[in-house]
């Protein structure tokens, strides 16, 4: 079974933390899903005709589309693919656009699973990091949420935020589960170059949070939602028992996806494609029925390491047989002084073929990860 993504590429204004690709120019909204919609056609063979069992609108800002641009969309995704009658179709929303009449919208229009950026319940956080909502926006959209017909939601919060105290990050974990979503995503804020942010850091205006702070957060925010009632399937998700989610569970098990929109990746189990991070550039190709991608061909080697970079964030593991019968790779061979390191210093555990990291061990998941990457 295979995913499709769908990048609605607009923001009310830009959070000073984001380096997704967005504009704020809502005039070509309607141009952007026509091309859209023109990019689901022509990509239709991307899949080879895969049963499609998870759908994401993910962004920006897809809850700035209204039920004419859904239905279009949907339309487009019904004729050319097929589409599981349980498929996990999922929307991410903004507080400040969740309303009783779009709940009821979307979920006349087939979404099932709502991804809320709440981010922080802290007023001063949130005018901070440029939130387009504010404290009581996101409290109103949540009680919204448990009165409406969506049984699965996911919520987003951010740790690791500097000048913020350990107290801020406790009562935004309370005020979180008091909802009782079936599934939380949390990140630790990163700062990337070409954000509000970055530049804030590049001028000595901003310091990221320490390291010792971040992973205290991290290690808090594991304990709390374990003890809550949730998994902790992934490094940055959790989920109470049968709410995984399942689109972002098949980039973690390499499943083949379409992406569709600009910037948008796809992988169809041995290539990855990339398409152009413009909307002037995307649309003027797909209004002249080009699909405005460019294709990377991965090695042998790429798809090890990314195998490993994501198996290695999950509760699952990294598989030793599926990395020797599927890529031809003996881990524990190539790497034993490793794994016998992080085994000696309580970062991983090994056992019937699958390598786990710890709690521990995850707080560096990417590190060590990338320690085991072979060179091209």
């Amino acid at each position: 079974m295979a995913g499709i993504y769908i990048h609605i590429p607009f923001c009310k204004q830009a959070c000073f933390y984001c380096d997704f690709h967005f504009s704020t120019n809502m005039a070509i909204k309607n141009d952007m899903v026509e091309a859209i919609c023109k990019e689901i056609e022509l990509q239709q063979e991307y899949l080879n005709g895969e049963l499609i069992r998870s759908i994401y609108f993910g962004g920006g800002t897809p809850s700035l589309l209204d039920e004419t641009h859904l239905k279009s969309i949907f339309n487009y995704l019904n004729r050319f693919h097929n589409i599981a009658f349980d498929a996990e179709i999922t929307f991410e929303a903004n507080p400040d656009d969740i309303t009783q009449d779009k709940l009821e919208i979307l979920y006349q229009n087939g979404i099932n699973r709502l991804s809320v950026g709440i981010q922080s319940f802290d007023q001063e956080v949130l005018k901070w990091m440029n939130r387009a909502h504010n404290s009581q926006e996101a409290f109103r959209c949540l009680e919204l949420i448990k009165k409406s017909d969506f049984d699965n939601f996911s919520l987003d919060l951010i740790y690791g935020i500097p000048n913020s105290t350990h107290e801020t990050w406790e009562k935004d974990l309370k005020s979180l589960v008091g909802f009782q979503p079936p599934h939380i995503s949390s990140y630790c804020l990163t700062i990337e170059p070409n954000t509000v942010f970055g530049r804030w850091q590049q001028k000595g205006k901003l310091n990221e949070a320490s390291e010792d702070y971040s992973s205290e957060q991290f290690l808090y925010l594991s304990q709390y939602l374990t003890n809550s009632g949730y998994e902790h399937y992934e490094v940055s998700n959790f989920a109470k028992k049968g709410f995984h989610s399942k689109h972002n569970s098949s980039y973690w098990e390499q499943k083949s996806y379409l992406g569709i929109g600009p910037s948008a990746h796809s992988y169809d189990g041995k290539n990855r494609q990339f398409n152009v991070s413009s909307n002037g550039k995307y649309l003027k190709a797909l209004q002249s029925n080009e699909i405005p991608a460019q294709l990377d061909i991965l090695t042998q080697e790429d798809r090890i390491n990314e195998y490993l970079m994501t198996s290695l964030r999950t509760s699952e593991g990294c598989n030793l047989k599926f990395l020797a019968n599927e890529l031809n790779y003996d881990l524990v061979k190539n790497a034993k002084p490793q794994i016998e390191h992080w085994k000696n210093t309580g970062l991983c555990i090994l056992e019937n073929d699958i390598l786990r990291l710890t709690l521990k061990g995850r707080l560096l998941a990417d590190k060590l990860a990338s320690d085991l990457f072979l060179v091209n």
